[in-house]
């Protein structure tokens, strides 16, 4: 016996060519570095020392990309700064120091736990907490409003009355 009877079932090529399809739109959605050839450094090791830096760096245009793979003109021009910061001999730390100088904490990826940030980094959890007692407090509520009051006791009239109106109802 089938479990869901009233659902038709779906050749397995059918469902086969709809995982595919689904599969390469998420691969071809995934990110990729918008570094030009004109920008890569000639040194290998400075070039990935570059692409560290520029990784964990935001895009003030985009915000939720890195200038690593941003195609902003902005992002292009953070991505040259860092180039040109690491090619006069700053270190990595450096370099970011020199970024954030400008453009705040906000151009970190991952920015630092700090009293003006506590928000971004505490708020999702206090936002849950929140919802989660909201949520309790209603059901808390419909469950009080779902329970019917509790019947009262009979007086001893009231009880000698219906027994009679149900010996009378028997009897006939």
């Amino acid at each position: 016996m089938r479990l869901f009877s009233s659902i038709p079932s779906i050749p397995f090529a059918v469902v086969s060519a709809g995982l595919a399809a689904s599969l390469m739109q998420l691969l071809s959605a995934t990110a990729v570095p918008a570094v030009t050839p004109d920008e890569v450094l000639q040194d290998a090791k400075l070039e990935a020392r570059a692409r560290d830096v520029s990784s964990n760096l935001r895009c003030v245009v985009c915000q939720n990309q890195s200038i690593d793979d941003s195609n902003a003109p902005l992002a292009r021009d953070l991505r040259l700064l860092v180039r040109e910061r690491l090619a006069a001999g700053d270190t990595d730390q450096q370099a970011t120091d020199f970024i954030v100088a400008r453009y705040g904490n906000f151009v970190l990826l991952r920015p630092p736990v700090q009293w003006n940030t506590l928000l971004l980094w505490f708020g999702p959890a206090l936002l849950l907490v929140v919802a989660t007692l909201v949520l309790g407090r209603y059901l808390r509520r419909q469950c009080d409003i779902e329970t019917p009051p509790s019947a009262t006791a009979l007086s001893v009239e009231e009880q000698a009355w219906l027994d009679a109106l149900l010996e009378e109802g028997t009897s006939t």
